[in-house]
């Protein structure tokens, strides 16, 4: 059921669509390159939270790199 200020099917809804991610990377890297948008480095992070770094701690120990 829909609410009372939803419009009725197929009247006014947004259609679903599909991002390709590949392709969508691609487009993202073609526009900053046109744009002379440098690398942009990795957030050092200095400010984490303990529980933030305990579970980044806890991801290392498994061998994985978040």
């Amino acid at each position: 059921m829909a609410s009372k200020t939803s419009p009725a099917e197929g009247e006014g809804t947004i259609p679903e669509t599909v991002i390709d991610m590949a392709e969508l990377g691609q487009r993202l890297a073609a526009r900053r390159k046109a744009a002379n948008i440098p690398h942009l480095p990795r957030n050092a992070g200095m400010d984490r939270t303990p529980s933030k770094q305990a579970l980044l701690d806890e991801i290392a120990k498994l061998g994985a790199k978040w």
